[in-house]
């Protein structure tokens, strides 16, 4: 008697490959949105870099720094806002600023004391 040659996989092997195919899945999907908060919350301190420039612009304009909320003049002077970035201008006077930027789906606010300040 001839014998035929079987092919395919077994049932125990295909449950192998499902089951070791979930494990990567439970590990990747958490870092994955690990990730996402993470270019978010850069988003915003990028937005904030960019609120520094447009107010340092403004300063060597017109010597003083841009009022507390005042976030449309620093439009005219460069800043462009992204998208569900909510920045502010939380105090200022002539001389110095705080100013904050967070990202609505970030986890992080973003905040500068100016002029020369760290952003944290």
């Amino acid at each position: 008697m001839l014998l035929k040659q079987k092919k395919g996989f077994t049932l125990i092997e295909l449950m192998i490959v499902i089951a070791i195919i979930g494990i990567l899945a439970a590990i990747a999907i958490p870092q994955f949105a690990a990730y996402r908060v993470r270019g978010f919350n850069a988003t915003a301190q990028s937005d904030l870099r960019n609120m520094i420039t447009a107010q340092e612009a403004y300063f060597a304009d017109k010597q003083i720094y841009v009022g507390a909320g005042d976030i449309a003049t620093l439009t005219k002077y460069g800043y462009t806002q992204s998208g569900n970035v909510t920045p502010l201008i939380a105090s200022s006077n002539a001389f110095t600023y705080q100013m904050t930027a967070t990202h609505k789906s970030g986890d992080r606010t973003w905040t500068i004391v100016g002029p020369g300040g760290i952003i944290q």
